[in-house]
C-alpha cells in the first residue's frame, strides 16, 4: 500500500463537515503562500466588507493563517477536535454540528470586528475545543512532556503554553 493511498484513506475517514473545514484550512492559506490571493484580501477588514461588499472576508478570516509552526498546531487541533465533536456529540446531526459552527462562526466575527481581530481560526478552533473539553470535562489529557490533567483544564493549558511561547 502507497503512502499516497494511505493518505487518501485517512481523508476519506475525517468526518464529512470537518473534513470540508480541514480542507478549507488547507487552501486558503496555501492559495496565499502561493500567491494566487493576497492575504490582505482574507482577513477581517470590516470596512471593505461594507463599502466594497467583500464578504468572502466574513468566510475566509476564519480560514486562513500565516503558514507557521502554529498553523501546523492548528490543523491538528481542528481536525482532533472537531472530528470528535462531529463524531460523538453531534454523531448523526450534522445539521445541529453545522448550527453549533455557524454560532461559533457568527460570534467570531462579532468579537474579531469589535476587537479588530483580523485573523480567526484560532478562535473558532479553540471554540470547538473548548465545547468538546466542557463536555468532556473528566477525559485524562496528555500534553506535550508528558503532562497529564482534566479536559476541562485543556484551554487554560493551552493558552498559558502559547503565553509561555510566545513570551508575552
Amino acid at each position: 500500500m502507497s503512502a499516497s493511498n494511505d493518505l487518501g484513506q485517512w481523508y476519506k475517514s475525517i468526518p464529512p463537515i470537518t473534513r470540508v473545514w480541514f480542507t478549507g484550512a488547507i487552501i486558503v492559506p496555501v492559495s496565499a503562500r502561493l500567491g494566487l490571493v493576497r492575504p490582505q484580501n482574507l482577513v477581517l477588514f470590516i470596512q471593505p466588507i461594507i463599502q466594497n461588499f467583500q464578504i468572502w472576508r466574513l468566510i475566509t478570516a476564519v480560514l486562513f493563517y500565516p503558514m507557521s509552526f502554529n498553523y501546523l498546531i492548528n490543523l491538528y487541533f481542528l481536525y482532533q477536535y472537531s472530528s470528535r465533536l462531529e463524531t460523538s456529540t453531534f454523531n448523526g446531526k450534522p445539521a445541529d454540528y453545522i448550527f453549533c459552527l455557524f454560532f461559533l462562526w457568527i460570534c467570531n466575527i462579532i468579537v474579531g470586528g469589535i476587537l479588530s481581530l483580523y485573523v480567526l481560526m484560532d478562535a473558532l478552533i479553540l471554540s470547538v475545543m473548548y465545547i468538546w473539553c466542557q463536555l468532556n470535562k473528566e477525559v485524562i489529557m496528555s500534553f506535550w512532556f508528558g503532562m497529564q490533567f482534566k479536559a476541562m483544564y485543556m484551554p487554560w493549558v493551552l493558552m498559558l503554553f502559547s503565553w509561555i511561547i510566545s513570551g508575552s
